[in-house]
């Protein structure tokens, strides 16, 4: 009966300039609940409903959705996207007793502010901004030893956070940025820090942000005369990045959580959507992870009811998903993170050895 579904809320960017992220959101959770469907569902046959929420990774927007999830009664989120977006939304969700787990959002922040609250359930099947720039600080430092490196962010809650943590990070080996900067997400026109940067003429350029911004520099950069070496978090793992640098983003590296898609527990999911001609890139199956912990939360809750769920999701056992073995702490982060560092060349990335 329809009134037995389990709804889970996907809230992700369907429109605006990080609406690819938003599909890969949606195509990860709906094969997820597929899944688990066709398997039988979850407390003896009720059915996984998934309802598509567009937050535009705009705070404003993410609390009005958080705000009508509510109203409609649905218990569950996989979500929000941004962490400019989830951190407010998480607000509304721990008030209204909603169990919320991002695929993506890695600000600090969120999980910290919900264990000083006392939000049991506001969650990230994901990784934190701190602990990728204690990976990827110490790696600049001695790879790029006794040479220039800038460091760039778009001023947004992800951005300048992780951003800031790889500024830390270096600044702890011993080395000093010769640039930290903030730029205006979504302009047009980079060229005042394209020619900022040629003076400078770093070795690296660290940017924390997302693809349309490092794109067009990197484009506006090469129509300058100058090759512009990036480094970024894991935003960019995106075929879109690629149609917006064009040739330009040759040899732009990014830290992205280890491959999920060469874990053997993945390999049944990838090649379904193989099957139909997806590749399931960047945060899909992160997002196919969340709807599967929070149907293994509800089976070992024995319940739908969200503060249970969560409790028996951080009870410290592990939780098996797409993305492996997966043990929640308890401020609901996932422990143990491990990284890869790929590199964009001619339209694809891959891994680099370190």
């Amino acid at each position: 009966m329809a009134a037995e579904d389990i709804s889970i809320a996907v809230a992700t960017p369907v429109t605006g300039p990080l609406a690819n992220i938003g599909d890969q959101y949606k195509r990860g959770a709906e094969a997820a609940a597929a899944e688990i469907n066709a398997k039988g569902g979850v407390l003896g046959g009720r059915q996984i409903k998934i309802v598509m929420e567009d937050d535009a990774c705009d705070p404003k927007q993410a609390v009005s959705v958080a705000n009508r999830v509510i109203a409609e009664g649905i218990k569950f989120v996989d979500g929000h996207t941004c962490s400019g977006a989830t951190i407010p939304a998480s607000a509304v969700y721990a008030e209204g007793g909603v169990l919320m787990m991002t695929a993506s959002a890695s600000s600090p922040v969120l999980t910290d502010e919900a264990a000083k609250n006392g939000w049991p359930t506001i969650m990230r099947l994901y990784t934190r901004d701190d602990a990728q720039g204690l990976f990827i600080g110490p790696w600049i430092a001695e790879k790029y030893k006794d040479k220039p490196v800038a460091i760039l962010h778009d001023k947004s809650a992800y951005g300048q956070g992780i951003a800031e943590k790889v500024k830390e990070s270096i600044n702890a080996h011993g080395m000093k940025e010769v640039l930290f900067e903030g730029i205006n997400a979504g302009e047009k026109d980079y060229s005042a820090v394209v020619t900022k940067l040629k003076e400078l003429n770093p070795a690296l350029v660290y940017f924390g942000g997302y693809h349309p911004e490092a794109g067009l520099m990197l484009r506006q950069a090469a129509d300058a005369g100058f090759k512009l070496t990036l480094m970024m978090p894991d935003s960019i793992a995106s075929p879109e990045f690629w149609q917006i640098s064009g040739p330009a983003g040759e040899g732009t590296m990014f830290v992205f959580p280890a491959d999920p898609q060469a874990r053997p527990e993945a390999k049944a999911a990838v090649e379904k959507f193989k099957e139909q001609g997806y590749a399931p890139e960047g945060f899909t199956l992160f997002s196919y992870a969340v709807i599967q912990a929070i149907a293994q939360g509800i089976e070992r809750a024995g319940s739908d009811d969200p503060t249970a769920v969560a409790e028996a999701l951080k009870n410290g056992q592990p939780v098996e998903t797409v993305v492996g073995s997966v043990v929640f702490d308890e401020k609901g982060d996932m422990k143990d993170p491990k990284y890869d560092i790929n590199l964009w060349s001619n339209g694809k990335y891959a891994p680099i050895k370190q």
